[in-house]
């Protein structure tokens, strides 16, 4: 269930919409949006922007151009800051960038999902490394001073960060769903305390 948060400090979390090139492992490459990408992101952020609930204060983005571009879009119709986080952006998937899954031999793809922390596709960035980064950018989604924030990034990272929350395994972080264009609400501590997960695919 999603609140809207009236008096809360918030960080909502938004993977991007549909990216050219279809479903594919896209990591680090910069496909931008598709029509429908577009479409359902402004559907996903109707309530703020049609000012149904409080707008947001802050918007922190990836660097690719199917996370920058809805970001900057989402900047100007608040006239709120927009800033990019480099640490981010996707995780880089290798050899496997642009390929899709039935492209993969199946013990690969078996063993990526089965035991992410220990297997690595030919020349991706480790899985240590890609969580490590990612907690990271988190901790600074945690300090930041607005009372109502937005990160517009990836599938990969919402995972990290949700399983930073909820205190999850590397194997565990793939049994999230995160569709395209989803939501993730968290609650942000005021001071002591932790943050706590509110809503997830609204």
């Amino acid at each position: 269930m999603c609140t809207d948060g009236r008096s809360n400090r918030l960080a909502d979390l938004m993977r991007h919409g549909h990216a050219e090139g279809g479903s594919c492992f896209r990591g680090s490459r910069d496909d931008a949006l598709t029509a429908q990408g577009w479409a359902a992101l402004r559907a996903a952020a109707a309530p703020e922007l049609e000012g149904l609930v409080p707008a947001w204060e802050l918007v922190l983005t990836s660097p690719a151009r199917r996370c920058a571009d809805f970001a900057r879009e989402l900047g100007l119709r608040l006239t709120i800051p927009v800033v990019t986080v480099p640490a981010l952006r996707e995780r880089h998937f290798g050899t496997w960038e642009g390929r899709r899954a039935a492209e993969i031999p199946a013990r690969e793809l078996d063993a990526f999902w089965t035991d992410p922390g220990g297997f690595t596709p030919p020349g991706a960035e480790p899985f240590a490394a890609f969580r490590g980064r990612v907690a990271t950018a988190w901790q600074g989604v945690l300090a930041a001073q607005a009372r109502r924030q937005v990160v517009v990034t990836h599938g990969g990272v919402l995972r990290v960060i949700l399983g930073e929350v909820l205190g999850l395994t590397d194997a565990s972080l793939l049994l999230l769903e995160v569709p395209y264009a989803c939501r993730t609400r968290i609650r942000l501590p005021d001071g002591a305390g932790l943050p706590s997960l509110v809503g997830h695919g609204c």
